[in-house]
């Protein structure tokens, strides 16, 4: 079994099922009522769309999946980030996640500064409209997911 951290206090989980399928069990350890369930390939499929169909219906910013990986991983994993850090963790350029920031930065969604200690390096802050916006994120895959056939 193996656990992997996502989508503000989601958790995805993959597992073998018995037939050799794979399944995934979310749970949202925030949500009012605790979810968790067992899901099939066709079934993340369609909840993967009905996510993204949400997103692009929402009046929020239109971000590409590499910026929300970048968005994503500043928000749920432990600072400080770097823009050298970040992009030797998603294995990409230091361009790539500059343009991805700079992006993210006129939605307000992060900011940038220089680290005092080291000139050299920019620390990427989490900004309030930022944290909002990761939980609409989670709120919505929760949503969605509640609305899967069961």
């Amino acid at each position: 079994m193996r656990s992997t951290r996502c989508c503000g206090s989601a958790i995805a989980e993959r597992l073998r099922t018995l037939g050799g399928r794979r399944t995934i069990r979310l749970r949202n350890e925030f949500a009012e009522a605790f979810l968790s369930f067992e899901l099939r390939a066709s079934l993340a499929q369609k909840l993967l769309h009905d996510f993204a169909f949400g997103l692009v219906h929402d009046r929020a910013p239109d971000l590409s999946l590499r910026q929300l990986a970048v968005l994503l991983t500043v928000y749920l994993e432990s600072p400080p980030h770097t823009v050298r850090g970040l992009a030797a963790k998603l294995k990409v350029t230091k361009p790539v996640i500059t343009r991805a920031l700079d992006t993210m930065g006129r939605h307000e969604l992060l900011t940038r500064r220089r680290d005092p200690a080291d000139r050299r390096n920019v620390i990427v802050q989490r900004t309030l409209e930022g944290a909002l916006y990761v939980e609409r994120l989670g709120d919505l895959i929760a949503a969605k997911a509640r609305d899967l056939p069961r």
